[in-house]
C-alpha cells in the first residue's frame, strides 16, 4: 500500500504536460534517456579542456581561443552543414557524427594522460569537434520533428533543454571533483565512453514510427543555401527572432569563457569550485527549460522577459565578489537563459516547413555555434582588459538593449505575416501547421 503511495507522485508527474514527448513518443523516450549519458559526459569534456587550457598557459585569452577554435568551423560551414543535412536521411548522420565526437575524445584523453598534451592539440581538437558539429547540429534539431511531429514539437525542444541542462548540473561538479582527484585526462575518457549509450539509442529505435519529411528536388549548394535565408527573411518573426539571438548569442551567451576565470581570478578558487559555479547555472537552466516545457507552446512575451531578466541578472552577476552571491545570480542567470533560448528555438522550428527545416531550423543553430566563435575572442579580449566584470557587464546590456528592441518591433512583425513563395500550403495536415505557426507568432 505505502509503494502504490509513493508512486502517485511521480506517476502524475510523469503524466503531466511537462513530459508529454516522453510518454507518447517511444524513439524520443530512445532519444532522450541516451541523450542524457552523453550529454553528462559532454560536460566533462567542455569544464575539462577549458581547465585544461587554463593550466597549460594562465592565459584569459587563450580560453577564448579555445572556444573560437571550436565553433570557428560552424561559423565558416555552418550554414553548408544544413544544406546538406536535407539531403540525407537524419539519423544516419547523427550515428556518424556521434562517432567522430567520441574519436575525438578518445584521442584527447590519451595524449592527456600520457602528460603529452599541448594547448596546440586542444585547439586542434577542438576545431576537429566543431567541424563534425557542422554536420550534427541540424541534423539533431531536424529529427526531433521526425520523432514528435509538429504538434509536440515545443514540449519537445524544451525538455531536450532541460535534458542538455540537468546534464550540466552533473557534468561540471562531477568534473570539478574528477579533476581534483585524478586529472583532465579521465573526463575525456569518460566522456568517449558515453557516446555508446546515444549511438544504440539510435541504432535501435522503430524506423517506420520516424514521422516522413518532404523533401524536394535538390537545388545548387548555395541556391539550397538562398532558399533558406530567402525563407526567413520572408518571415518576419522567424528573422526578428534570430535577429535578436544573433546579439546575445555573440556577446552574452559565453558562459564556457567566463565561468573558469570567476573561479580563478575573480573568486580565486579552485577546480571544484570551477564545477560548483557551472552546476549552478545548470541548475537553473534546467528550471528555465522545465518551465518551458510545462508551458506547451512558445510566445513572444515569455521570450522578451526572459531575455531581459537574463540580461539584468548577468550585469548583476559581473559585480559579485563572493561564491554565495554568484551563485544565487547563476541560478537566476540560468532559468532566464533556458526560458529565452527555448522559446527563440520553438518560434524558429515551428515556423519552418519540414522541407526547409535544417536550413532555416540550422539558422538558430548555426548563430547559436557560430556566434561563439567571435564572441568568445570578444569575451577573452574584455576579461584581459577589465576582468569578468567588464566582460559580464557588456554582455548584460547587449541582452537587456536586445529585450527592449524586440519589444518595439515585435508586434510590427507578427502583423506581417505572410507565406513566403514556394510554400504554399494547401494540404490539411500543411495548414493546420500554418495555423499553429500564426498562433505562436502572433502571442
Amino acid at each position: 500500500m505505502s509503494n502504490i503511495v509513493r508512486r502517485k507522485p511521480l506517476e502524475r508527474l510523469l503524466n503531466s504536460p511537462t513530459f508529454t514527448s516522453i510518454r507518447i513518443h517511444y524513439n524520443y523516450r530512445l532519444y532522450f534517456s541516451g541523450q542524457f549519458l552523453s550529454q553528462v559526459g559532454t560536460w566533462l569534456q567542455t569544464a575539462a579542456m577549458a581547465w585544461l587550457v587554463l593550466q597549460l598557459t594562465h592565459s584569459a585569452f587563450d580560453v577564448g581561443m579555445l572556444t573560437f577554435w571550436q565553433f570557428g568551423p560552424y561559423l565558416a560551414f555552418g550554414l553548408f552543414g544544413g544544406a546538406l543535412c536535407d539531403r540525407f536521411d537524419h539519423r544516419i548522420t547523427l550515428i556518424v557524427t556521434q562517432i567522430a565526437l567520441a574519436l575525438c575524445s578518445s584521442i584527447i584523453a590519451v595524449l592527456t594522460l600520457m602528460h603529452i598534451v599541448t594547448v596546440g592539440d586542444a585547439f586542434a581538437i577542438a576545431a576537429l569537434r566543431g567541424f563534425v558539429l557542422v554536420f550534427n547540429n541540424p541534423s539533431r534539431q531536424a529529427f526531433i520533428v521526425q520523432m514528435v511531429g509538429r504538434k509536440e514539437l515545443p514540449n519537445a525542444i524544451a525538455l531536450n533543454s532541460s535534458l542538455i541542462n540537468a546534464s550540466r548540473i552533473v557534468g561540471p561538479g562531477l568534473s570539478g571533483l574528477l579533476i581534483a582527484a585524478f586529472g583532465v585526462g579521465v573526463c575525456f575518457g569518460i566522456d568517449a565512453i558515453s557516446y555508446v549509450a546515444v549511438i544504440i539509442s539510435l541504432i535501435v529505435m522503430h524506423k517506420d514510427e520516424l514521422i516522413p519529411i518532404e523533401r524536394r528536388v535538390q537545388k545548387q549548394i548555395f541556391k539550397s543555401i538562398g532558399e533558406g535565408f530567402r525563407y526567413t527573411f520572408q518571415t518576419p518573426p522567424t528573422l526578428l527572432a534570430l535577429g535578436i539571438f544573433l546579439f546575445i548569442g555573440t556577446a552574452s551567451i559565453n558562459f564556457n569563457v567566463v565561468l573558469p576565470l570567476v573561479a580563478s581570478d575573480t573568486l580565486h578558487a579552485n577546480s571544484v569550485v570551477y564545477g560548483l559555479l557551472t552546476s549552478c547555472f545548470g541548475a537553473g537552466a534546467l528550471i528555465g527549460a522545465l518551465i518551458a516545457a510545462s508551458l506547451g507552446r512558445a510566445n513572444w512575451r515569455t521570450l522578451l522577459l526572459s531575455a531581459a531578466v537574463f540580461g539584468i541578472s548577468e550585469i548583476v552577476l559581473g559585480m559579485q565578489h563572493t561564491i554565495t552571491g554568484t551563485i544565487i545570480l547563476l541560478l537566476i542567470t540560468g532559468i532566464s537563459y533556458t526560458t529565452y533560448t527555448a522559446n527563440t528555438n520553438t518560434i524558429v522550428q515551428i515556423s519552418t516547413p519540414g522541407y526547409l527545416q535544417g536550413r532555416v531550423g540550422g539558422l538558430y543553430n548555426y548563430i547559436f555555434a557560430g556566434s561563439n566563435a567571435p564572441g568568445s575572442l570578444l569575451d577573452g579580449e574584455l576579461a584581459s582588459v577589465g576582468g569578468t566584470q567588464l566582460a559580464l557587464v557588456v554582455g548584460g546590456g547587449t541582452a537587456l538593449l536586445c529585450a527592449i528592441v524586440g519589444l518595439l518591433f515585435h508586434r510590427k512583425a507578427t502583423n506581417t505575416i505572410t507565406t513566403p513563395p514556394d510554400t504554399t500550403l494547401d494540404t490539411p495536415k500543411e495548414k493546420e501547421y500554418k495555423d499553429v505557426t500564426i498562433s505562436v507568432a502572433k502571442s
